[in-house]
């Protein structure tokens, strides 16, 4: 690819690996794996530039100690974080703190390659511009008070469960409003409705 990056991938799972260095590998992308964070780290005075791919459990150093250990050392490489449905909310926290995306398990070969493209072109500057907030902000305004409450809810990685709790309606109800905010927002994924919670709060 171009500019020569690499994705650096940093799972313990050897499947994981293996998968993701496959799907990347076939669409041209020079891959580098790694089986823990402490490995990468090890490497990060010699880390080619590029983007890095990190599970959010892992032993020992989980994928959020990780990112905040390279945003200590000043490594500026995009990182997309992996999650396992429970773990959304982590992964939420981790976009507030920077990661450019997060992808929950399992993912399509198509989903994963439209994020590392999206998140390597974050390196050449900023995402957060005015215009694109000013979208979000007008999405925002088409929706009603309940869907609202559902987005808020939802971007803040709330399950439909826990939302329908929080809201004092069905489950079945907050899946309707949400399939509604996907669609008036234009939000192909949970990550997108995150990041215009994020830009729409800036």
């Amino acid at each position: 690819m171009s500019e020569n990056l690499l994705i650096h991938i940093v799972d313990d799972d050897p499947a994981v690996r293996d998968s993701l260095a496959f799907v990347l590998g076939t669409a041209g992308w020079e891959v580098r794996s790694y089986q823990s964070g402490a490995e990468l780290l090890q490497r990060v005075g010699a880390l080619e530039p590029g983007l890095i791919i990190t599970d959010v459990r892992m032993p020992g150093m989980s994928g959020l100690e990780l990112i905040e250990k390279l945003k200590d050392l000043e490594v500026r490489h995009p990182v997309i974080v992996l999650t396992g449905h429970a773990d959304v909310s982590m992964a939420v926290e981790a976009m507030k703190s920077g990661v450019v995306d997060f992808l929950e398990k399992p993912f399509d070969d198509e989903a994963l390659l439209a994020a590392v493209k999206a998140g390597v072109a974050t390196r050449a500057g900023p995402g957060k511009d005015q215009s694109a907030r000013e979208e979000v902000l007008t999405r925002l305004a088409q929706l009603t008070a309940r869907e609202r409450d559902v987005f808020d809810a939802v971007a803040t990685g709330e399950s439909n469960k826990s939302a329908a709790q929080l809201l004092g309606i069905s489950p079945r109800t907050v899946e309707i409003y949400r399939a509604n905010v996907m669609e008036k927002m234009q939000a192909r994924s949970l990550a997108d409705l995150v990041r215009m919670s994020l830009l729409a709060a800036d």
